[in-house]
């Protein structure tokens, strides 16, 4: 029962790190898998850099955006969920 009392701070602290670390890390990144790859021609978009746009072509791992300058692509990876999301809320 002593070792048990000694290794309880440890594993509270681990189960401490998991729930406010570790699993809110794991679960924004299933959201953002999910957001990638629930991209569609016509969504309007913002990428972490800051450009606008509109997507114009949809591939495995890229995407080709229309912009006022002209046609772009882009891993899906650079888009940005939050920015887009609060875009589509406007």
């Amino acid at each position: 029962m002593g070792q048990l009392t000694q290794f309880a701070p440890f594993l509270l602290m681990f189960v401490v790190i998991y729930f406010f670390m570790i699993r809110p890390q794991q679960k924004r990144a299933k959201q953002e898998k999910e957001f990638e790859s629930a991209l569609k021609v016509g969504d309007k978009i913002i990428t972490k850099s800051g450009l606008h746009g509109k997507i114009a072509e949809v591939a495995e791992t890229t995407v080709v955006i229309e912009t006022m300058a002209g046609k772009l692509k882009m891993e899906r990876s650079a888009i940005s969920m939050e920015m887009s999301a609060a875009l589509a809320k406007k």
